[in-house]
C-alpha cells in the first residue's frame, strides 16, 4: 500500500510524536511506501493568533498541500494522527476530494474537550462531554489557561460538528483503548466507526531483571500526571524504598523541592529513550498515578515490555492496561495513602513481585509487539479499502 501519514508535531516531544514515527517506521519496514505531511508547533511563535486561530477551524495550505500531494502521487489511504492546531480537518476534506479512505487516530480527547484532557482545577471534568457547543471550556479558559485561546478551539469543534465533519469525512477511528473508544461514543462520534488498536513499542527491547531496588516514575512533571500523590506518598515510602523520577515539565520546581527534603528522591530530568527502558528494567515496580483519562499510558506498556509491573492509578485508560494482582497493582486515584499501600504489599511480597514480571512481559507480548500492532492495522486498512469511502 501507499500511504499518506499526517501529523502535527508539538515543541515539547511526546508520546503522539513517538507513536507517529514508530508507525511510519512499522510500515516503511514492512514494505510500504510512506509519504509523511508534517507541521511543527514551533511554527506556532511565528504566526499571529488570529493566523493560528483560523488555521484551527480550517487550513487553506494544508488542504491544498495534501490535494496537491494526493495528485502527484496518489495513496491507498490517508492516516491523520494529529491535526491540531496548524493542519486542521480540512485534511479530511482534500482527501475524500481525491477519493481516498481516511482513517485518523484518536490519541487524545480534543474531539471532545477544548483542552483534550477532561481535567480542570486538578480534577476530571466532562462538562463539554456530548455538547455541540462546548462552551464551558471557554467560560473556564480551558486550553492554554486563556478564554481567548479557547475560543479557537471550541470554534473548531462547533463549526465541524455543525459540518458534520467526525461523520461525513472520516471513514475508521482507532482507540487506543475500549475505555477511551467508549468516551468518544458518548461524545457522539459513530460507534461503528471506532475501533480499538493499542501502540506498541519497537524495537523490542530486553527483559530487565528488576534489582535497582528502587520504583520508578517516568512521564510529564505535571499535575494531571500525578505528581503531587506521588510524591506526597514518598514522604512516607522514602525509608522503605527510593524512588527514581524521568522527565521534566511545569511542577519541576515541586520536584527539586521534594529531592532536598528527601534524599530517597531522585530526579534525573529528560533522558533518551534507551536510558530510560535501562532505568526500566532494573525499577521493582513503575509507578503511574496519572488523576486523568489517559487515552492509553504507552510508559506501562514499556515497563511490562522490560518485565516490570505498574502500580497505577485505577482510572481511564491505564486502569484497563494493568491487570491487578496480575502485572501490576491498581490504586485509588489522588489517594496517597492507598498507594503507600499497595507499595507496601508488594514490597511484602517478593515471590508475587517475580509472578508479576513473568506476566507483565507475557501481556506485552500478547498484546503490544510491533507484530500484532502491524496485523490490526492491516486489517483495518484493508477493511476501509474494500469498502471504498462510504461518504
Amino acid at each position: 500500500m501507499r500511504i499518506l501519514s499526517i501529523h502535527n508535531s508539538y515543541q515539547i516531544r511526546g508520546g503522539e510524536d513517538e507513536c507517529h514515527e514508530a508507525e511510519v517506521k512499522l510500515l516503511r519496514e514492512m514494505g510500504h511506501q510512506v509519504d509523511v505531511y508534517e507541521e511543527n508547533n514551533d511554527r506556532v511563535a511565528k504566526l499571529s493568533k488570529l493566523n493560528v486561530a483560523a488555521k484551527t477551524v480550517w487550513s487553506d495550505e494544508a488542504y491544498h498541500t495534501v490535494r496537491h500531494m494526493l495528485q502527484q502521487q496518489p495513496c491507498d489511504i490517508v492516516h491523520v494522527q494529529n491535526f491540531f492546531p496548524l493542519i486542521s480537518p480540512s485534511v479530511y476534506y482534500a482527501a475524500k476530494a481525491q477519493k481516498v479512505p481516511v482513517v485518523q487516530t484518536l490519541h487524545n480527547y480534543r474531539f471532545l474537550c477544548p483542552n483534550a484532557l477532561f481535567f480542570r482545577e486538578g480534577n476530571i471534568c466532562e462538562d463539554c462531554l456530548g455538547l455541540s457547543v462546548p462552551y464551558p471550556g471557554v467560560l473556564h479558559g480551558c486550553y492554554r489557561n486563556s478564554k481567548v485561546a479557547s475560543v479557537g478551539v471550541a470554534t473548531m469543534l462547533t463549526v465541524h460538528r455543525l459540518m458534520s465533519t467526525w461523520v461525513k469525512t472520516v471513514d475508521l477511528y482507532i482507540a487506543l483503548t475500549e475505555f477511551a473508544r467508549q468516551k468518544f461514543i458518548a461524545g457522539g462520534l459513530p460507534a461503528d466507526k471506532i475501533v480499538v488498536k493499542p501502540n506498541f513499542v519497537s524495537p523490542e527491547p530486553a527483559i530487565g531483571n528488576g534489582s535497582g531496588g528502587y520504583a520508578l516514575f517516568v512521564g510529564r512533571l505535571s499535575v494531571e500526571k500525578g505528581l503531587d500523590t506521588l510524591l506526597k506518598a514518598w514522604e512516607h515510602l522514602g525509608i522503605q524504598i527510593p524512588l527514581k523520577i524521568v522527565g521534566d515539565g511545569p511542577l519541576a520546581h515541586e520536584v527539586v523541592a521534594a529531592v532536598k527534603r528527601h534524599s530517597h528522591i531522585e530526579w534525573l530530568g529528560r533522558r533518551p529513550m534507551s536510558q530510560v527502558h535501562d532505568f526500566m528494567g532494573e525499577a521493582m515496580f513503575l509507578v503511574f498515578p496519572s488523576k486523568w483519562y489517559e487515552t492509553f499510558g504507552r510508559v506501562a506498556v514499556e515497563a511490562f515490555a522490560k518485565g516490570t509491573p505498574v502500580i497505577a492509578a485505577n482510572i481511564g485508560a491505564v486502569a484497563e492496561l494493568v491487570d491487578s494482582g496480575r502485572t501490576g497493582l491498581h490504586f485509588r486515584p489522588g489517594d496517597a495513602n492507598d498507594l503507600i499501600t499497595q507499595v507496601e504489599w508488594i514490597l511484602a511480597n517478593p515471590t508475587k513481585l517475580a509472578d508479576m514480571r513473568q506476566e507483565a512481559r507475557a501481556e506485552f507480548e500478547a498484546k503490544y509487539t510491533a507484530q500484532k500492532n502491524y496485523q490490526r492495522l492491516m486489517e483495518f486498512y484493508t477493511k476501509i479499502q474494500n469498502f471504498g469511502c462510504k461518504n
